[in-house]
């Protein structure tokens, strides 16, 4: 029974696990995408995002509980460097996985696990929702607009009737 198991083992035994979450999570910090099963993609995200955390405050501490899950000098400095300052204010949720269909030898779920912003073709569309919102807001105000030079029109077309 599973009673309160709670990660995937992946088929794996503890040492092959871990090194291999630790090279797919240096590939996701270099590459800011990549292509895996779903399994693996979900166990990936439950290993890096505490990383990712951790990249938002630069300090030596962080550097060193960061290189002994990753395991590379190159990854880390990349880490901390770009990454961290570019998810700084994000409160969480740092990847995203797109499923992509099914692997044609084995009919795996397969999916893309790719950081959130990094990805500029959804932040685009995240901008352009943002212009349809204020735009909604701007039929109010125009509105309003219209109403009020409605009231002064009338009183100025009725003065000049009224002598």
């Amino acid at each position: 029974m599973r009673h309160n198991k709670k990660f995937n083992h992946l088929s794996r035994k503890a040492n092959h696990r871990a090194a291999m979450l630790s090279n797919m999570a240096c590939s996701l910090i270099m590459h800011k995408r990549i292509s895996t099963t779903l399994a693996k993609a979900k166990a990936l995200r439950i290993y890096v995002e505490p990383i990712l955390t951790r990249a938002k405050e630069d300090n030596m501490n962080n550097r060193r509980l960061a290189f002994s899950l990753l395991k590379q000098k190159e990854v880390v400095t990349e880490l901390f460097q770009n990454v961290g300052e570019k998810i700084a204010n994000r409160p969480g949720g740092y990847t995203r996985i797109l499923r992509t269909g099914f692997r044609l030898g084995d009919a795996a779920e397969m999916c893309i696990i790719e950081l959130v912003d990094y990805n500029e073709n959804m932040l685009k569309e995240t901008k352009k929702a943002a212009k349809k919102a204020t735009r909604r807001a701007g039929k109010k105000a125009v509105k309003e607009e219209v109403a009020a030079v409605a009231e002064e029109a009338a009183p100025v077309a009725e003065a000049p009737a009224a002598e």
